[in-house]
């Protein structure tokens, strides 16, 4: 598998989804799999830094989550404070900052502590913007940013007739970030699950079988190719587009 470094995504985005049934295939606890899971993500990050992918963002806990059983909310939160007990030297070392999009306040208050911590010890990184979204809903960030909006417009901050797209996007969470390239979804679910709904207007959507435990660089990989593939043209037509036909810049799989 080959990639052309010239025409990589500037923003991935990922659903993470498939742990609880590799381990239902692996006949273990639904906590197995998602602790294998956990690796997965250390691996995606390092290959993605490696490429030279500007922004990642992983869904790594929606608001529905919260509401799973007990047990595997608390094993949830245990796997992210050891991931960024344990992945700290890392992104310091690879220069990747760490953001949140979400609530983290409904995080247990250990980890939304870490969270805090991380995010300012690596905010002057710049190789890589790693954001987690976690208890996040696309929904609610697109009605928390309406309310902001009103709120500023009732204050005289801002003008009815001065909102526009651009304006509103900086209400969003995601302000600051570009919208994501690529989506990619593993398990072969074939749905957005309230994921970044505003940011994903124009996004190229990509769906593999491969369970999220399962997803190598080689996965990552497949995923840019086809990317590459496609024209995003914007509501355009081919022949306003400024084609740029690179032909250098060719990245392979080792794997």
């Amino acid at each position: 598998m080959e990639i052309n470094r010239y025409k990589l995504p500037q923003h991935i985005a990922i659903i993470m989804d498939g742990n609880g049934r590799w381990a239902k295939q692996h006949a273990i606890g639904r906590i197995r799999g998602h602790k294998k899971g956990a690796q997965a993500v250390r691996a995606v990050v390092r290959s993605c830094r490696e490429i030279g992918i500007k922004h990642l963002t992983l869904f790594a806990l929606s608001t529905e989550n919260l509401g799973r059983p007990k047990e595997e909310v608390n094993a949830l939160m245990t796997l992210l404070d050891e991931y960024l007990s344990k992945e700290l030297n890392e992104l310091q070392k690879q220069e990747i900052r760490l953001t949140t999009i979400g609530n983290i306040d409904n995080l247990s208050a250990n980890v939304k502590d870490k969270l805090i911590q991380a995010k300012e010890s690596t905010a002057d990184n710049q190789r890589m913007i790693l954001t987690l979204a976690l208890s996040y809903g696309g929904r609610d960030e697109i009605m928390f940013a309406a309310k902001k909006m009103i709120q500023d417009i009732n204050g005289g901050q801002i003008k009815l007739n001065e909102i526009d797209q651009d304006m509103f996007g900086r209400y969003l969470q995601t302000s600051g970030l570009p919208d994501p390239d690529l989506l990619i979804r593993t398990s072969g679910e074939y749905r957005i699950s309230n994921f970044l709904l505003w940011q994903m207007a124009y996004t190229e959507l990509y769906f593999t079988d491969v369970l999220w435990p399962d997803f190598k660089k080689e996965d990552l990989l497949k995923a840019i190719a086809s990317y590459q593939q496609r024209e995003r043209r914007f509501g355009l037509i081919s022949e306003q587009l400024d084609q740029n036909n690179e032909q250098g810049g060719i990245i392979r799989s080792q794997d």
